[in-house]
């Protein structure tokens, strides 16, 4: 079968199971759709929260930066892993053992205040949003090439399937669905990892491969054969502080990310909370730690296979041709030698290669079989749904639950309440996919300004709201409208108008992490220059991090 068939096959495949374990987990009330009932096992949160955690910026396009910055690039397998223990460490026990459905929910009741509330939830819509763009340009991309349809009709067939299981099944629908798109996506990564270790050094490990064999010293010199910087050469294309701003903005963003943390609220306890982070740090170790290897055999391969070809070699590359009708690949005879150059100038370079595409086509840069092509096209598309589906759930619940039940309607029956959070769903969903076929940058740097706003905005109030009972509603407010306000005008400024960075040089990927520091500063001082939070507010607190047990419901109110 050809490559297309096998990703029909596939793709068709693994749908229909995303949507019968839709159909079969599908909510029957409010605790289902919001915190799936509370009765996941440890390792299938794990999975779930590892699906959730890697997106389409994870399988896609992490390995496509990391190929491209070579040494820099690794600010996203540092940021992401380490934000990740950060979480499971400072964040996840607490605010399980808190016992509230979301993000918006612990700030509320934490600051005894609907504005913190409202503020929290217009914080978490927005990083979701920003990071769902990325989820819905990765979807249009797998579609594009291995369905042979427009990147615009392939966002739109990911948001049917998205909107079946998330509506329907809400958390309940969507952690089950998840477990599964981990499955594939590990799957979908590790076979093309091994294969094209063992082809190029003979290692079925693309860990040790990477490491032992000579395969990076060969790139290496490629790379300065060809006019760039050593692949392993440090600070290439970021400076140093900007490359540690990177970092810990990814680092403190991914511990506030409001569809991870939600996710610790599905298990029965505080002990289960514990043992899903450690699984899912595992489950996530697997595709992070083969992440570098792949990123430079892509490299390897792609440089080997199109640099100094003649213009009839690229033409009878069927891999090319098709990537070149996305638009995602190009080539052009500038100079008229009949070759094609790769050059560090783009201005001279004849290929421009978008680096979306280096995980997706590197199986066929490689000449794998059909179905391992094709299998890597649905690991994308698992990878991409996984996390649009867990980031529309907590749009939806900030508006239903944060705003309509907890502000408008306090009274609303269960029917009323997962309804809400149905039609929000739909409403996310069409606005995801505005944004799915107008990006505003490659997946992972979306993905990257969504963990910058997380960082600005999240951490320092849940940090300061666990370990700290002075922090009061007026500090908190102020301290993320002022961190979330600063590091959204910076990255839009010199994102979109043109804006130096003046801050240093550092990156809008890397600003999230002043915005941090901001925030922490403003929350602290206005606390500390205003009414202490009331006597109960400070007991439940004392409460929270005390070991053993739940806290009562009535605690929280």
């Amino acid at each position: 079968m050809s490559v297309e068939l096998w990703t029909i096959f596939l793709v068709s495949l693994s749908f229909i199971a995303y949507l019968y374990i839709g159909w079969q987990s599908r909510a029957k009330g409010s605790a289902d759709f919001f915190v799936a009932g509370r009765g996941v096992p440890s390792i299938a949160n794990g999975a779930a929260t590892a699906a959730d955690w890697m997106s389409a910026a994870s399988f896609i396009s992490m390995a496509g930066l990391i190929s491209f910055l070579g040494y820099d690039g690794s600010v996203y397998l540092m940021g992401w892993t380490g934000g990740y223990v950060l979480l499971a460490l400072l964040l996840a026990p607490y605010l399980r053992k808190f016992g509230k459905y979301t993000v918006p929910d612990f700030v509320g009741d934490r600051y005894y205040s609907n504005i913190a509330r409202l503020v929290a939830v217009v914080a978490a819509i927005f990083i979701s949003m920003t990071y769902v763009a990325g989820q819905m340009r990765g979807v249009g991309i797998v579609f594009s090439r291995f369905l042979q349809v427009d990147i615009n009709t392939g966002v739109i067939i990911g948001m049917v399937v998205v909107a079946f299981f998330a509506v329907l099944g809400g958390m309940k629908g969507i952690t089950w669905t998840q477990v599964a798109q981990y499955g594939v996506l590990i799957v979908a990564y590790l076979i093309p990892a091994i294969a094209i270790s063992v082809l190029l050094t003979g290692n079925p490990i693309p860990q040790l491969a990477f490491t032992f064999s000579d395969i990076v010293a060969k790139l290496n010199q490629i790379q300065v054969d060809l006019g760039f910087q050593e692949y392993t050469k440090p600070f290439a294309n970021q400076s140093q502080l900007d490359v540690l701003f990177s970092t810990v903005a990814l680092m403190v963003g991914t511990a506030g990310l409001p569809h991870i943390i939600v996710r610790f609220y599905t298990v029965p306890d505080v002990r289960s909370a514990r043992f899903s982070a450690g699984w899912a740090l595992l489950f996530i170790a697997i595709l992070y730690t083969t992440a570098p290897a792949l990123s430079s055999f892509a490299r390897y391969n792609l440089i080997d296979s199109l640099h100094n070809k003649t213009v009839a070699e690229i033409q009878q590359l069927d891999w090319a041709n098709k990537w070149e009708k996305t638009k995602l690949l190009t080539f052009e005879d500038k100079n008229g030698d009949g070759r094609i150059q790769l050059t560090p100038d783009k201005a001279t370079s004849e290929i421009t290669i978008d680096r979306d595409i280096i995980v997706l086509s590197t199986p066929e840069v490689a000449k794998l079989a059909p179905w391992v092509i094709a299998l890597v096209a649905t690991g994308g598309l698992a990878a991409a749904l996984s996390t649009a589906s867990g980031l529309l759930l907590v749009i939806s619940s900030s508006i239903a639950h944060d705003i309509y039940y907890r502000i408008i309607d306090p009274n609303a029956s269960e029917a009323k309440r997962v309804m809400a959070g149905r039609i929000m769903i739909g409403f996310a969903i069409a606005i995801a996919g505005y944004f799915g076929v107008n990006p505003p940058g490659f997946v992972a740097q979306v993905v990257a300004f969504a963990f910058g706003l997380a960082a600005a905005s999240f951490f320092p109030v849940i940090i300061l709201g666990i370990f700290d009972k002075r922090t009061n509603r007026e500090g908190a407010i102020a301290g993320m409208l002022v961190g979330l306000i600063f590091t959204l005008f910076y990255i839009v400024g010199v994102k979109f108008y043109g804006m130096p960075p003046w801050f240093f040089g550092v990156s809008p990927e890397g600003i999230g992490t002043l915005g941090m520091a901001i925030n922490f500063v403003v929350t602290f001082v206005v606390s500390r220059l205003t009414a202490p939070p009331p006597l109960e507010i400070q007991e439940m607190v004392e409460m929270l991090r005390t070991p053993g047990g739940e806290t009562p419901p009535e605690a929280v109110h």
